[in-house]
């Protein structure tokens, strides 16, 4: 398996990881008070964009060639950074 796979796994598991995160979400807003399921939404609704990006970035990444890949990484990896402090917040 080659560097490029590899580190498309690992973004993939950590995509994975957030979406399961969100649900959690979701799930808590249904039970929450009319307060906090406006709250809960607003933050899905953003939760929801920062996945969608990640998701661009992957396809992106998928897209590129071998070679080209490693000049992706820091955009990759800020993106990263980016959706790793919004579900922080």
């Amino acid at each position: 398996m080659s560097d490029k796979e590899l580190y498309q796994q690992k973004k993939q598991a950590q995509l994975d990881e957030w979406q399961a995160k969100l649900d959690e979400k979701k799930a808590q807003a249904s039970g929450a008070s009319a307060d906090a399921q406006l709250k809960l939404k607003e933050q899905v609704k953003v939760l929801e964009g920062k996945i969608e990006e990640g998701k661009a970035k992957l396809a992106e990444l998928s897209d590129a060639g071998d070679d080209a890949w490693e000049s992706m990484k820091d955009g990759i990896e800020s993106a990263w950074e980016t959706i790793k402090s919004a579900f922080k917040g």
